[in-house]
């Protein structure tokens, strides 16, 4: 960068100063990604052992005696173990819908840190996943966000650990409603039969693992699993940033 083009550079910060995403105040050098500062950042709420065995969520109360919490008790997902980093809640929680609705997929990068350290720290099997399958939008859908979420966190997951992205065989063939607004038992009419494989023998014998932004009540992503499972996938491992 030339000397004239760190000087319009340095007036441009000082009439339109960076701003932090999350308490709008000026950033510094040090910022993460250049849109949320040190302290923000530091405020994201993680996830701590014991894990449930199936979901991933933290335990608490009547779940620690066989690690596995209630939900999954009720509701047993198809997929074989998800993992979640953050909670879903504060800063995660307003970053995501920034990254998820407001076309800001340049967060993907930072925010897929979360899963490559989560990974590292609990030393996930990546080593037998096969393939990385991000969890896919309808066209409608992906033509109102310009991007799919999963897909972005999905590349970057693959690109750290050397594992093949395979985005386009597990496809969204029916439009459903928005699962933020739907009850728990509704989401599960919502999306069903709303996946296909389109090729089955990529996936036959394969180890996943999905990937998605946010596991609520898990009904997405375990109606995605489900198909895979059809399809003949062996293991699916679920993987978002928060639940």
């Amino acid at each position: 960068m030339g000397k004239f083009s760190r000087l319009l550079k340095g007036l441009r910060d000082i009439i339109y100063p960076k701003l932090c995403l999350i308490c709008k105040q000026k950033l510094t050098v040090s910022s993460i990604g250049g849109f949320v500062c040190l302290e923000c950042w530091a405020k994201i709420k993680k996830n701590n052992p014991p894990f449930c065995r199936r979901c991933g969520r933290q335990l608490r109360g009547s779940g620690l005696a066989r690690n596995i919490c209630p939900d999954c008790v009720r509701n047993s997902p198809h997929f074989d173990r998800a993992f979640s980093p953050c909670s879903y809640e504060g800063v995660i929680r307003e970053l995501i819908q920034e990254f998820k609705y407001k076309k800001k997929d340049y967060l993907g990068q930072s925010l897929s840190r979360l899963l490559v350290e989560f990974i590292k720290e609990y030393a996930l099997p990546m080593e037998i996943i096969e393939w990385v399958i991000p969890v896919p939008l309808h066209k409608t859908r992906m033509r109102e966000r310009e991007f799919n979420q999963a897909g972005v966190l999905a590349g970057h997951v693959a690109e750290e650990f050397k594992i093949k992205m395979l985005e386009d065989n597990l496809i969204r063939h029916r439009y459903t409603k928005t699962q933020t607004e739907l009850e728990t038992s509704d989401r599960l009419l919502n999306i069903r039969d709303s996946f296909l494989v389109k090729r089955e023998k990529e996936i036959q014998g394969k180890n996943i693992l999905l990937v998605d932004d946010v596991l609520t009540t898990g009904a997405t992503s375990s109606e995605a699993a489900s198909v895979l499972k059809r399809a003949g996938a062996r293991i699916v491992f679920v993987l978002t940033l928060a639940n």
